[in-house]
């Protein structure tokens, strides 16, 4: 299993319809085929300067090899996340043992 995370802010305004805009359409991801438990979350804390995080699993290397090259996915890195994603970190975990 990997579970793939990206943290990110965006440049719209917390709260706008740009930002409603670009999370409905990041929706689109989770029904790319290998992606389990597809969750976008909203970040409370004052300690990170990140906004929003993405989170699904992969049940192994191949199935995460596959979104990352679905067209879907590689359509919404060009024409949304690289122009509206203003920092992110990505994050891609195993579990231990």
């Amino acid at each position: 299993m990997i579970r793939h995370t990206v943290v990110f802010t965006l440049k719209h305004a917390a709260g706008s319809a740009e930002e409603a805009e670009f999370l409905a359409t990041a929706r689109a991801l989770a029904d790319i085929p290998g992606v389990e438990r597809f969750e976008q979350l909203r970040q409370v804390s004052p300690k990170s300067e990140f906004a929003f995080s993405f989170s699904m699993e992969f049940a192994d290397e191949q199935a995460y090899q596959g979104y990352n090259e679905h067209p879907v996915h590689v359509a919404f890195v060009r024409d949304r996340w690289q122009s509206e994603v203003v920092d992110f970190q990505e994050l891609d975990f195993v579990p231990l043992g």
